[in-house]
């Protein structure tokens, strides 16, 4: 191996860590505020690929009826818990309206902007609008009557939602796979390496999600609540933070941030319904080299997991992905060494 292959199997490397980064990030704040471990943050990734593809072939995505049907489903639960509060039919039909509110928007939009062959832009803006929307619908369907459960439940519970994302991926996007256009067809040579216009996209792109990110969690209310909530969630809920609220708003994220991964890593290969689960699970090694809780440390290790998978792939191709995973293994011992023991709760 020369410099020229180093340099170049290090810019992919570095390039697809910034995608892992963000689903790293999106774990760890899921984590942190709900004590779930979101396994299907990488169908977020392959519904927004997917999605835009369907608006390139001018269909309307099957996305939308999904979140039509989570919508519907959402809202009968809240209309059912506000009449067992009040007993009185107002609540629950407002209850009812606030929730499908948003799918309805959203659906109805989508309805009519597929057929109109929109530039690529604006068929972005609506696919992650989309997959967005599914976040807080996943979290009410799957998670929020489960708050007080075990992690141990929580996460039995997301390997059921991922089989059922994973299963409805395939009846609304089929077998076959897609490869979005780039958004920028820049090509600049520097040296041996040849830098394209989309990598540039997602080096720009990633970072400026992430200091956003930032801004939100240390200028804004709405992310001092969600830091709040993840510090200790008795506590915030005696200050009037709802947990609920702090759930939707944080798995809203997780889907934002899904979606706009699954936009940046479309152009560069072909994406299935369940070529999600992959991408997830090496943004969720990322997550656990941060220890669950560091949104830094989720950073450092994406871009640790990118360039040893970019160096895996040149020296064991087969074995790349085993690589990754295995990476898992001594920073599990080496976490458990340094740390106390506890008894389970």
């Amino acid at each position: 191996m020369d410099f020229s292959i180093a340099s170049i199997l290090l810019l992919d490397g570095l390039t697809n860590g910034a995608i892992y980064a963000l689903l790293g990030l999106a774990t760890v704040l899921v984590f942190t505020v709900t004590r779930v471990i979101f396994i299907p943050q990488g169908e977020f990734v392959a519904y927004g690929a997917l999605t835009l593809a369907m608006f390139q072939t001018g269909k309307l995505p099957g996305t939308v009826w999904l979140l039509l049907i989570l919508g519907a489903v959402a809202a009968l639960m809240d209309a059912t818990l506000a009449w067992q509060r009040q007993r009185a039919a107002l609540p629950a039909l407002k209850a009812c309206l606030q929730t499908l509110m948003t799918p309805v928007v959203v659906a109805g939009l989508t309805a009519w902007a597929a057929p109109q062959q929109f530039p690529l832009a604006v068929q972005a803006c609506l696919s992650v609008a989309i997959v967005t929307a599914f976040g807080p619908l996943v979290y009410r369907v799957a998670y929020q009557s489960l708050e007080d459960a075990t992690p141990l439940v929580l996460l039995i519970v997301s390997v059921g939602v991922h089989f059922a994302m994973t299963g409805l991926g395939l009846l609304f996007f089929g077998a076959e796979g897609f490869r979005n256009p780039p958004f920028w067809e820049l090509r600049l040579s520097l040296g041996p390496l040849t830098l394209s216009g989309q990598t540039i996209i997602i080096f720009l792109t990633s970072l400026a999600l992430i200091t956003l990110l930032w801004l939100f969690f240390e200028r804004s209310l709405y992310g001092k609540a969600l830091r709040a909530t993840a510090v200790n969630r008795l506590g915030a809920r005696l200050m009037g933070i709802s947990s609920q609220a702090a759930g939707q708003l944080s798995f809203a994220m997780a889907a934002l941030i899904g979606a706009l991964s699954g936009l940046l890593i479309g152009p560069s290969t072909t994406v299935y319904y369940d070529s999600g689960f992959l991408i997830g699970l090496k943004g969720f090694v990322a997550a656990v080299i941060a220890g669950l809780e560091s949104y830094p440390g989720a950073l450092l290790g994406a871009l640790f997991v990118g360039v040893v998978e970019s160096f895996g792939s040149f020296w064991a191709s087969a074995f790349k992905e085993v690589i990754v995973f295995t990476l898992i293994l001594p920073i599990l011992l080496w976490r458990s060494l340094r740390s106390g023991h506890s008894g389970e709760e």
